[in-house]
């Protein structure tokens, strides 16, 4: 009987931890926002962009999994601190139905966006094309709703902020994926950032000379990680592409920001992100 009641009460609480467990992933780490601060050091960076700050926000998939009050709440905390630049790297939305978009949320947290001092940019993701990134109309969509929004978005296009040079790659599983376009924006002699969605982009023959930082999203971290190991369920060919800071060939610094949203409401140790980058000149 005395052994009964001991594994009885085993039982119980193993149970009573897989509940708890389950709750943290589900309704606690997936909106326990992690800010990580770097400092970015660029080639030929103007004085007066020196100690300026670039903040990044990656797959806010605003849709059935995330509402839109939570992505205010981190744009409002974004905006108190006060970027100088603010970059978006892609997927605004998740959308779950072939002929649906959620553009009424995703309008609804715009009016409160995150914003720069000095601009605002913004590139696409795979979801902003739809289910199966191929949804060009929908992508025009959302693009016309974010310039709505003083959001400039960068299509194999560039934009140059007070002498830095933003370069924006469009999706790399979208139909308007012309790397080569956006790299003929590459301007040696200037200090250059580059933007694209899926890290996956970095391995491709496009980059040439390229000397510098890119800022990729679209892994989310790989959202579960047991304690100890590394993300499996990737959504990248290359599996080294997880999250955070990669040191690539050609002396290219690649981050993977690990977004603010999710696709299932899942994290586990791959707490959500905020990024904050601090400029400073590469000697």
């Amino acid at each position: 009987m005395k052994y009964l009641k001991l594994i009885i009460h085993s039982l119980e609480t193993i149970i009573l931890g897989a509940i708890l467990l389950f709750f943290y992933i589900w309704r606690i780490e997936p909106r326990w926002v992690e800010w990580n601060h770097l400092d970015m050091p660029i080639k030929n960076l103007p004085s007066a962009l020196i100690d300026k700050t670039v903040v990044q926000v990656s797959d806010i998939h605003i849709g059935e999994t995330v509402d839109e009050d939570y992505i205010i709440r981190q744009f409002e905390k974004i905006n108190a601190f006060g970027p100088d630049i603010m970059v978006y790297t892609g997927d605004f939305i998740s959308p779950v139905r072939v002929n649906q978009a959620p553009f009424d949320q995703l309008e609804k947290a715009l009016q409160h966006a995150a914003r720069g001092k000095l601009a605002t940019v913004a590139i696409l993701g795979n979801h902003d094309y739809g289910i199966l990134a191929r949804n060009a109309r929908r992508a025009d969509s959302l693009v016309a709703l974010l310039k709505k929004h003083a959001i400039t978005v960068l299509r194999n296009d560039s934009l140059h902020i007070q002498g830095l040079n933003v370069i924006g790659i469009d999706d790399y599983w979208g139909r308007n994926f012309y790397p080569k376009v956006a790299m003929d924006k590459y301007h040696k002699d200037m200090a250059n950032l580059v933007l694209c969605h899926n890290p996956d982009v970095c391995d491709l023959d496009i980059w040439d000379d390229y000397d510098g930082w890119i800022l990729s999203g679209h892994t989310h971290g790989g959202q579960v990680r047991f304690p100890f190991q590394k993300a499996t369920r990737l959504p990248v060919e290359n599996k080294r592409y997880d999250e955070g800071l990669k040191h690539l060939t050609n002396g290219r610094t690649l981050y993977i920001n690990k977004g603010l949203g999710h696709s299932i409401r899942l994290r586990w140790n791959v707490r959500p992100e905020i990024t904050v980058f601090t400029l400073k000149r590469k000697e």
